[in-house]
């Protein structure tokens, strides 16, 4: 059956099969992820992109809302070898394209010769390759998606109650429901706030840690987090992950650039350049940090040597480009959180100025 159609910059044409209906467009990136599709799917980072999984079966273990990072599926539209009828119920009921019996091989090889390219979807009984083409004519570049962040995050602030040990302000740029549950598991309790919050947004809090969070697109499209950062460098501990480490870099002098295909999946390698110690990460971004500014590099990807943690002792900073929450993937680096609430730790700690 050849009705849905995959429309890739420069015009070429894939066909396969409709798994769930309708028409969208976005950038066309991949992930190897082998599990943990439920997590990747409603993963806030893959908005406004199309995405493939290299691994070949996807829902073979079904779907169960309690692994969700969000309420949302969150990329444009989904490409597989094969898809399960699970997730391609799940997918339809959220209105989300999806297709497979593509040759995923060719995809993730395309992607990572050409690099992640500006693609259109049409799937169902109706579908045309036109339908595609035209799809992926009204495309637009990730960097192009300068109101990204409102798409993703929470309109107005929430708070999580832990045991009151720390108060965190979580900035939403696009954060995965793990990163909270990490932090409300070690005791602290976190109020999340939109990605456009001022400073007086967090001052309201007291809190005794700034946290950038994971998202979509590009850093330089998020001003008002990166002013939130140079308001409190230096007065607040300040963490972030993935979109926050590139965000806090950017703030704090540094430069960031697109990368060709970006990191997506669960086993990229992580090397500590104090201990030399190597550990398997989970990564979803498309962009990284080229120059650290007033931050060290502390730990690098053993692939390509980007920069994948930062840290600053003098201003309290410390960042990961990879998710150490994981979820779908491996825990190695869950310290990430105890590091950071002993910051938080510090800032409790401090004398007040009367």
């Amino acid at each position: 059956m050849t009705d849905a159609y995959v429309a890739i910059e420069g015009g070429h044409v894939l066909t396969g099969r409709a798994r769930a209906p309708g028409t969208a467009r976005g950038e066309l990136v991949f992930t190897t992820a082998y599990t943990g599709y439920e997590e990747s799917l409603t993963d806030p980072s893959y908005a406004e992109q199309v995405l493939t999984f290299s691994y070949p079966l996807i829902g073979n273990y079904g779907v169960r809302d309690e692994r969700f990072e969000s309420e949302d599926v969150q990329p444009t539209a989904v490409l597989a070898r094969e898809l399960t009828d699970d997730v391609a119920e799940w997918l339809e009921a959220e209105g989300v394209p999806a297709i497979d019996h593509l040759d995923t091989r060719d995809v993730v090889t395309d992607v990572r010769e050409e690099g992640a390219m500006e693609c259109g979807i049409a799937a169902g009984p109706d579908a045309t390759p036109e339908d595609a083409l035209a799809e992926l004519d009204r495309c637009k570049g990730m960097s192009e998606h300068t109101d990204i962040g409102a798409t993703v995050s929470v309109d107005e602030p929430a708070r999580y109650e832990g045991d009151g040990a720390y108060e965190v302000a979580l900035i939403d740029c696009g954060a995965k429901g793990s990163i909270r549950s990490s932090l409300l598991e070690r005791g602290a309790d976190v109020t999340v706030l939109p990605y456009d919050a001022t400073p007086e947004d967090v001052r309201a809090i007291e809190p005794d840690l700034l946290f950038i969070s994971n998202g979509p697109g590009d850093p330089e499209n998020f001003e008002a987090a990166q002013g939130l950062v140079e308001e409190f460098a230096g007065e607040l501990p300040l963490a972030g992950i993935c979109l926050g480490q590139q965000i806090v870099a950017a703030a704090l002098g540094g430069s960031t650039e697109k990368m060709a295909f970006g990191h997506r999946g669960v086993n990229q390698p992580v090397r500590d350049l104090d201990s030399g110690r190597v550990v398997m990460t989970t990564q979803n971004h498309g962009y990284t940090v080229t120059e650290p500014g007033d931050l060290d590099v502390t730990q690098v990807n053993v692939n390509d040597d980007t920069p994948e943690g930062l840290a600053s002792d003098a201003l309290d900073v410390i960042t990961r480009q990879y998710h150490p929450e994981a979820n779908p993937g491996p825990h190695d680096s869950l310290d990430f959180f105890d590091d950071v609430l002993a910051m938080a730790d510090t800032q409790r700690a401090a004398p007040t100025a009367d």
